[in-house]
């Protein structure tokens, strides 16, 4: 009788541990790019919601200067790389990155109703761009002025 194992033994048995070793590599990987696609999503939505915010804010400092960017262009896209207004006209270019991030965000201000001045749509998207391709997080709040005489 002969001990040890014949050669053919030996390469499925490495065979199953590449396969076992592949799939776990295969999974972390995964793992790792669903971590950071969700972290990026949070991080464009908390952009975006920061946009809002700040937005609401100057809605409440003076309501005809904010309802003027829905004026004078309605439906124009402001670029807002850092919490000025009005920003940059226009869609973000590359190099309109949020700070020293990935991100650029962007904002259209319109009147849902033309007949009624009191009442302003923004519109507020932050884009990101990762090996999976674009991606973006938007949101829309109705501001109203409520401080109407």
């Amino acid at each position: 009788m002969k001990k040890g194992q014949s050669l053919f033994e030996v390469v499925v048995a490495l065979a199953i541990v590449t396969l076992i070793v592949v799939a776990i590599i295969t999974l972390a990987a995964s793992s790792i790019k669903n971590s950071s696609f969700a972290r990026n999503k949070e991080t464009a939505a908390r952009y975006s919601q920061e946009a809002a915010e700040w937005l609401r804010g100057q809605r409440d400092n003076d309501w005809a200067i904010f309802a003027s960017h829905a004026v004078v262009s309605p439906g124009l896209t402001w670029c807002l790389s850092s919490l000025v207004w009005p920003g940059t006209t226009g869609p973000c270019s590359e190099s309109s990155y949020i700070g020293d991030t990935f991100f650029t965000r962007e904002v259209v201000v319109s009147y849902p109703d033309p007949l009624n001045l009191n009442n302003v749509q923004v519109d507020v998207a932050t884009y990101w761009t990762d090996s999976s391709g674009d991606h973006e997080v938007k949101t829309s709040t109705f501001f109203a002025n409520w401080k109407v005489e």
